[in-house]
């Protein structure tokens, strides 16, 4: 499988920056990453992102780590942090750049050890891919919890992007889906990746699945747009 993402973070990494990653989505949405914008420092990070990292404690799993600005900033205030992805090309660049402890995988393959924090930013739950596959991920991630473990993850409701009618009612597509699955696909230098599944969650439906699955969930902080920082933890 082609490694699109960690490409375009290796090339970034090694001074070789030409463009960003295009994005398409279900959501007829053409769309850029910026390249830059993936090895952010803390004083860059949204301030959802910042208040997540003040809230890290103990041995920390940072997941969907990305080039691992998160793992590095809390490597630097002397925490123990393993940065996970399942791109291959973004652990290399978390070596690279000095993490020091790191897996490469899906999380859903991960079970080796047990933490206090799990960092799940940039939108993160993401990674559920579908509102059916939701209780088992957090399941998932409810068994690599120590007793006294916490779950920061942050999102946002989309319902911005569906059309509002008159009073003020959302005009949602009636296809059985949840509003929240979107489609993905990357393109970097002309080479496409696969399609993949992405899920945005609103808040009331994490606490719904958080209820199912036993899990506490606190709302840390909203953001400007329909964005928001939870705080799970076990029951």
């Amino acid at each position: 499988m082609s490694d699109i993402f960690g490409n375009a973070l290796l090339d970034y990494h090694s001074g070789n920056y030409t463009e960003d990653i295009k994005t398409y989505s279900s959501l007829d949405e053409e769309d850029s990453i910026p390249l830059p914008y993936l090895f952010r420092n803390f004083s860059e990070m949204p301030v959802l992102e910042q208040k997540a990292l003040e809230l890290a404690k103990g041995k920390v799993l940072d997941i969907g780590c990305g080039a691992g600005n998160h793992s590095l900033y809390l490597q630097l205030k002397g925490f123990e942090v393993t940065a996970l992805d399942a791109s291959e090309g973004a652990i290399e660049v978390c070596k690279k750049r000095g993490v020091e402890s790191t897996a490469h995988g899906s999380i859903l393959d991960y079970s080796s050890q047990k933490f206090d924090t799990l960092l799940l930013l940039m939108n993160g739950i993401g990674l559920a891919g579908k509102l059916i596959e939701l209780d088992g991920f957090l399941n998932h991630l409810k068994s690599l919890l120590r007793p006294n473990g916490q779950i920061l993850l942050d999102s946002s409701d989309i319902i911005y992007m569906f059309e509002q009618d008159d009073d003020g009612g959302f005009w949602i597509p009636n296809d059985g889906k949840y509003y929240g699955e979107v489609v993905f696909t990357m393109e970097y230098r002309g080479k496409k990746g696969s399609p993949f599944n992405w899920l945005y969650l609103d808040f009331n439906t994490l606490q719904n699945a958080c209820l199912a699955t036993n899990l506490k969930c606190e709302l840390v902080i909203s953001g400007e747009h329909y964005d928001y920082l939870a705080k799970l933890s076990l029951r």
